[in-house]
């Protein structure tokens, strides 16, 4: 009997996931690694390698040294364990491994691990079931040891925080008073100074709002009135932290996050099929943030998970594209609820293609619409849009509604992306089923599937939703 991580009993026979080439080469943590993994993707350099049925990968990888690397994967994580230098995650020859499994079933037979690879295995699924235990041993699942310690230290950090909000509105101020335009003359250093104030005030929430400030002066027509528009938000956000107490929970724990605070997730967890919609890095200096987007197939809700990879190291958690886990997943509070936090996975990753049920554009509009009367600091809102062609425009791309009665611009930062002429590719002219995020600067595609019934008819009917389809997702991102 095998365990998967979530503690669950997994027989051997039990159906794995076999990824897809593209899936894997979206795991690389940066080009280079993409294409070193490439290299190692075939049978040449590797021996001893196999897969068992609760979703482990090994294998022996030949180096440069005497001795090979030793490389493990657990694709229920999924995790991995290389004995190479490299600080990346997942190395290259992680990557290899699940490339070779992805392009040839063969070379990677079903067999028992090695101990070299089982005792790893072992270890980790081990640790996974002792932090799911409510009382664990050592007593750290309990909460801070001196509560009224954190509590004095977070009121400490409130006060500081409410002191740079002060500042902060004293700074706008006097940004209004002095006319905006003077603004291009003053340079980036009265707003990195200003930024620095609030990481003193332990703000980095604030501070991170105002270096995208310095930005926007003399970075194109309207810049006025877009930094207008930032700073009557930046402001909204300092009156409501002054006034917190006076706000519904939900939007104190919002205005809770958009300030910088942290916060455990909270509340019951959800278990569901959970389809991986999404997976990219943001660079923000130092830091690289990774957001996986999930979409559960018995409760409809969306679902955003967050990691953090620091030093020039990638975040550790990543899912493939594509795959569906059966996992629990628990919200972080807040207005939208769309953050979580990964629980236990019960049973390996399925690979299923069928879209979530999309909306219209305009619904798509009005649900973003909604959203920012909750969050009036949203960018963007994760919707799936049914029936949309990909039209080219005179400043760049359109998504249209397959009856030409409303479209959504494709965002700029879409636009520079080679995965725009995948989309286009895959529509070849036809309606698709598309997921990304809808924001003030329009639609920016991360999925895409192919509509169409089987049997060869091409689109759903009119005003209907897109019924199930068997095709792959296709990662745009």
């Amino acid at each position: 009997m095998l365990l998967t991580d979530g503690g669950e009993p997994l027989g051997a026979a039990a159906p794995v996931a076999r990824w897809t080439v593209e899936q894997v080469l979206a795991l690389a943590p940066d080009d280079a690694s993409r294409k070193a993994g490439n290299k190692l993707g075939s049978a040449g350099p590797w021996s001893d390698t196999g897969r068992d049925g609760s979703g482990a990968v090994w294998g022996l990888c030949r180096g440069s040294g005497s001795k090979p690397y030793r490389t493990v994967i657990d694709t229920t994580g999924p995790a991995y364990k290389c004995s190479c230098p490299s600080r990346k995650f997942p190395c290259k020859h992680a990557l290899g491994l699940l490339l070779l499994r992805a392009s040839d079933g063969p070379a990677v037979p079903a067999a028992d691990p090695p101990d070299w690879a089982g005792d790893w295995l072992t270890d980790r699924r081990a640790r996974a079931q002792d932090k799911q235990r409510p009382d664990r041993a050592d007593g750290t699942a309990g909460g801070p040891a001196d509560p009224e310690a954190a509590r004095r230290r977070a009121e400490r950090r409130a006060e500081r925080i409410g002191g740079g909000a002060l500042e902060l509105e004293q700074r706008l101020t006097d940004l209004l008073r002095g006319g905006l335009a003077a603004t291009e003359q003053s340079g980036y250093g009265l707003w990195e100074e200003t930024a620095a104030r609030m990481v003193d005030a332990q703000a980095p929430g604030l501070a991170g709002r105002v270096r995208e400030l310095g930005a926007i002066p003399a970075s194109g027509p309207g810049w006025p009135v877009r930094l207008l528009e930032e700073c009557a938000l930046l402001h909204l956000l300092d009156r409501a932290w002054l006034g917190l107490d006076r706000l519904p929970d939900p939007l104190a724990a919002t205005v809770r996050t958009r300030v910088g605070l942290t916060t455990p997730a909270q509340g019951p967890p959800v278990r569901d099929r959970w389809l991986v919609l999404a997976q990219y890095d943001t660079p923000d200096g130092k830091i690289v943030t990774r957001r996986i987007w999930l979409y559960g197939r018995d409760s409809g809700r969306t679902a955003l998970l967050l990691s953090f990879g620091a030093a020039g190291r990638s975040p550790g958690q990543a899912l493939p594209v594509g795959v569906t886990i059966d996992a629990e997943l628990t919200p972080y509070p807040g207005s939208a609820q769309l953050r979580a936090e990964l629980g236990p996975q019960f049973g390996a990753p399925e690979q299923t293609g069928t879209p979530p049920p999309g909306v219209t554009v305009t619904e798509a509009i009005a649900a973003y619409g909604r959203a920012l009367g909750d969050d009036p600091w949203l960018e963007s809102w994760p919707v799936t849009l049914r029936d949309v062609i990909p039209v080219a425009a005179a400043d760049g791309w359109q998504l249209a509604d397959a009856q030409g009665r409303s479209a959504l611009p494709v965002a700029a930062v879409a636009l520079s992306r080679p995965a725009l002429w995948k989309l286009v590719a895959v529509s070849g002219g036809g309606p698709l089923t598309v997921f990304g995020e809808c924001g003030h600067r329009g639609f920016d595609p991360l999925a895409a599937w192919p509509s169409g019934r089987e049997g060869g008819d091409t689109a759903t009917s009119a005003g209907s939703a897109a019924a199930p389809q068997a095709a792959e997702t296709v990662p745009l991102i």
